[in-house]
């Protein structure tokens, strides 16, 4: 496990992260897991997190710039 602690997710989609999230939780809140490995765990389920929010953060930024250069509306798809 520690080797993925040091795992880069720069790289990864959105839906990458999320299922790797995911099973982040579902393994700690089993409460099968020892606590060192679940501290190691959570640091990765926080960088997965964090991850996460950027990517969200920057489709937001996106659509945000779509919608005030006037290329999109709200009801428009």
């Amino acid at each position: 496990m520690a080797s993925e602690d040091n795992e880069n997710f720069e790289n990864w989609s959105f839906e990458q992260a999320y299922s790797e999230l995911d099973s982040v939780l579902v393994q700690l809140e089993s409460g099968d897991v020892p606590l060192e490995d679940a501290v190691i765990l959570y640091e990765r389920g926080r960088r997965l997190a964090a991850h996460c929010q950027a990517l969200l953060d920057q489709a937001e930024l996106r659509i945000s710039r779509l919608h005030d250069d006037g290329s999109i509306t709200p009801h428009e798809a």
